[in-house]
């Protein structure tokens, strides 16, 4: 996939991507927060077909929506998604983890393990995108984590034993 970027002056900035069934989209992120999406088939790349303005906040949503933050298809619970040496990885807390009931800083997450903690889902807390170390862990939520295939594997002992 190519992404290709490009300064608007007094306006932002536009992306261009090509997806793999030949249609492009860009988005265009004004100075405001706002962004456009424009979708052209692979057809005619000078003429839009579609073209959605979205806020800062509703662009927040979409992307978590698109990027599978707040739902993950059952056929792809225990599939990564690697990025050359990174990996995007799903937790669910099990009731014997020793993590539980702990925060994200108390574990000391990113130090020890390497890994970063992208979402936080329960059903107490809500969804959280980016949660800060006073997140707590709860049994049954399920915890996104990016980093290295070993810093993973760090991250997983720590949410299984509690500690580093």
């Amino acid at each position: 996939m190519d992404i290709r970027e490009s300064v608007l002056p007094g306006i932002g900035m536009k992306y261009q991507m090509d997806t793999a069934s030949g249609d492009r989209i860009v988005i265009v992120i004004h100075d405001d927060g706002r962004r456009e999406l424009y979708h052209f088939t692979y057809e005619d790349y000078d003429q839009s077909i579609s073209m959605v303005t979205l806020e800062d906040q509703e662009a927040r949503q979409f992307a978590a929506l698109v990027g599978g933050m707040v739902y993950k298809p059952k056929q792809l619970e225990s599939v990564e998604m690697a990025f050359d040496d990174l990996t995007i990885e799903w937790y669910r807390i099990e009731p014997h983890y020793g993590c539980i009931g702990k925060s994200i800083g108390e574990l000391n997450i990113r130090h020890t393990s390497g890994a970063s903690v992208i979402a936080l889902m329960d059903k107490k807390t809500g969804k959280q995108v980016n949660p800060g170390p006073d997140a707590v862990l709860n049994v049954e939520a399920t915890v996104v984590a990016v980093g290295e295939r070993e810093q993973q594997k760090r991250f997983k002992q720590i949410l299984m034993n509690g500690s580093g």
